[in-house]
C-alpha cells in the first residue's frame, strides 16, 4: 500500500496549484485525474481581468488575488523554464453608445484599472468598431494548456500522478485518514470541478453549473500581440498561432456538446469585427463549476475532517486557484484561518444534514 500525506482528486488549475503549494511545504501527495479533454480548466481563456460586467465593477478581492497570482505564475514559469504568463491588457471595443458612456462614467472612479487614453489608430487595420475604445489594465494571460501540460509531466516525474477515474464509493474514511484502492492518506481533497456535484460528501453545496463554449480560429496576419480584445465576445491568444474567442454562460443546458447557435453568434461577430479573413479551427465546450454565491468552496467537511474541497471557481480559476490553494495549504500545515467568504464551513448545516 502506497502512503502519502494527501490525495488530490483533479489536475485542473486548482489541483495543480494545490500540489504546487504542498510540494513547497515538503508534503507528499498523489494527484488522481481521468484526463478527459473538455474540463473547464482545459478550455479556459486564461485571462485575469480586474474589471467585470456591464457596469465595469472590480472583481471580488482582485487587489489581493491578482498580485498573488502574477507572482505565483512567474515562479512556476521560472521553475518549468517556459513562458506561462504575459501582461496583455484588454482593449474594450464598446458595443453601443450606452456601453461607451458607462465605461467613461466609471473611469474617473477606477483610474487604477480603466483608461480612455489609447492610440486607436493601431487597431484600424485589424478591426471594425463604431463606438469608441477603452482599455482595462493591467490584465494578464495565462497559457493554461501549457501550464497543465508541465504540471502533469512534473507530477509524473516525481511519481505523484495517477491517471484514473475516481469513484467515491470506493473511498474508506476513518478518523485516522482515508484509504482508496491501495492508497492511504491523511486527507483527501477534491479539486475535480463538476464531478464534485455527484460526490456524496459535497453534492449538496449550492453549485450552479453553467456551460461555456469557445471557438479557436486563425487569421492570415497576427493580431497585435500585446493585447486581448473584447467586443461582446473576447479574443485572446491560444496555441500554435490560433486565437480563442468566447465565451457564453448557458444556464439551461442538456449536454456538454457544441451548439450551432453559439457558432453562428461567433461567426456573425467575427464577420463584422475582423477586417481580415479568418478560419475556424475547433469548437470547444465545457461545464463550469460555478456556484450561487460566486465564491469558492475551500476547506474541510464538518463531519469528516479529513475530506476537503478546493472547488467552485467558476470562470475565475486563474486568479482564484493560486491564492486559495496557498491559503488551504497554510490552513492545513500552519493552522491559519481560511477567508470567511470562501471557507466551506459556511455551509456546515447542509453538509451535516446529509452525511
Amino acid at each position: 500500500m502506497q502512503e502519502v500525506d494527501y490525495l488530490i482528486v483533479g489536475q485542473g488549475i486548482s489541483g495543480s496549484c494545490l500540489a504546487w503549494y504542498l510540494h513547497k511545504e515538503k508534503k507528499s501527495f498523489l494527484v488522481v485525474d481521468n484526463q478527459i479533454a473538455n474540463t473547464a480548466s482545459k478550455i479556459a481563456s486564461g485571462v485575469i481581468n480586474p474589471i467585470t460586467g456591464r457596469r465595469f465593477v472590480r472583481t471580488w478581492m482582485i487587489e489581493d488575488l491578482m498580485p498573488f497570482a502574477v507572482n505565483a505564475y512567474k515562479e512556476m514559469e521560472q521553475y518549468f523554464n517556459c513562458q506561462l504568463i504575459q501582461q496583455k491588457n484588454i482593449i474594450n471595443f464598446h458595443t453601443t453608445p450606452q456601453m461607451q458612456l458607462a465605461f467613461e462614467q466609471r473611469q474617473p472612479t477606477e483610474q487604477e484599472f480603466l483608461s480612455t487614453t489609447i492610440n486607436v489608430d493601431i487597431f484600424k487595420d485589424y478591426f471594425n468598431y463604431n463606438f469608441g475604445v477603452g482599455m482595462i489594465q493591467p490584465c494578464w494571460w495565462i497559457n493554461v494548456p501549457l501550464l497543465l501540460q508541465h504540471f502533469k509531466s512534473w507530477l509524473t516525474n516525481i511519481n505523484s500522478f495517477w491517471q484514473h477515474q475516481f469513484d467515491d464509493n470506493m473511498l474508506q474514511v476513518s478518523e485516522d485518514g482515508i484509504v482508496y484502492n491501495d492508497i492511504k492518506a491523511k486527507k483527501i481533497i477534491f479539486c475535480d470541478g463538476i464531478n464534485t456535484t455527484n460526490n456524496k460528501y459535497f453534492k449538496n453545496l449550492p453549485f450552479a453549473l453553467n456551460k461555456g463554449e469557445a471557438i479557436l480560429f486563425s487569421v492570415k496576419d497576427k493580431l497585435p500581440e500585446e493585447f486581448i480584445f473584447k467586443q461582446g465576445l473576447t479574443i485572446s491568444p491560444w496555441q500554435n498561432n490560433t486565437y480563442w474567442v468566447g465565451s457564453n454562460y448557458e444556464w439551461n443546458f442538456t449536454d456538454d456538446k457544441p451548439t450551432d447557435l453559439f457558432k453562428q453568434k461567433v461567426t456573425s461577430t467575427l464577420n463584422f469585427w475582423l477586417k481580415q479573413p479568418y478560419q475556424i479551427q475547433e469548437h470547444l465546450t465545457s461545464i463550469r463549476p460555478a456556484n450561487v454565491e460566486r465564491r469558492p468552496f475551500v476547506g474541510f467537511h464538518p463531519t469528516h475532517k479529513n475530506i476537503g474541497i478546493l472547488n467552485g471557481m467558476g470562470s475565475k480559476g486563474c486568479s482564484l486557484a493560486p491564492y486559495f490553494a496557498d491559503e488551504l495549504v497554510n490552513n492545513i500545515v500552519h493552522g491559519t484561518l481560511l477567508h470567511e467568504l470562501a471557507d466551506v464551513k459556511r455551509f456546515d448545516k447542509i453538509l451535516q444534514r446529509f452525511i
